[in-house]
């Protein structure tokens, strides 16, 4: 499975900077791989993990912004278009059986 995270922060002030950089961070360190601009993706080990990682994503959210999350089976995910751009070294293309969760 996978856990996406979209967000929007506010970045007028050097206060909301520093929330978006803190967060941006947080989700960097706990495994996240950006997908593009202020969108986040993780792999999970089934619904306990996910619900692992919704709570520490909770505990970490900035008080001013927008963010969403969306589970996602790695099925969906691979099915993923991408209209404009190449993907990402992240983003290569493994079936199932390579697929490795620690």
């Amino acid at each position: 499975m996978r856990l996406m995270v979209f967000f929007d922060l506010p970045t007028l002030t050097k206060a909301d900077k520093k929330a978006y950089v803190i967060f941006r961070r947080f989700l960097i360190q706990d495994g996240y791989d950006m997908i593009q601009w202020s969108v986040y993706g993780r792999i999970v080990n089934g619904f306990d993990d996910m619900e692992t990682h919704l709570k520490r994503l909770s505990t970490n959210l900035p008080t001013e912004g927008s963010v969403r999350c969306l589970q996602i089976s790695e099925k969906q995910f691979a099915q993923m278009k991408l209209l404009v751009g190449s993907p990402k070294i992240q983003e290569k293309k493994i079936n199932a059986q390579q697929l490795l969760l620690l």
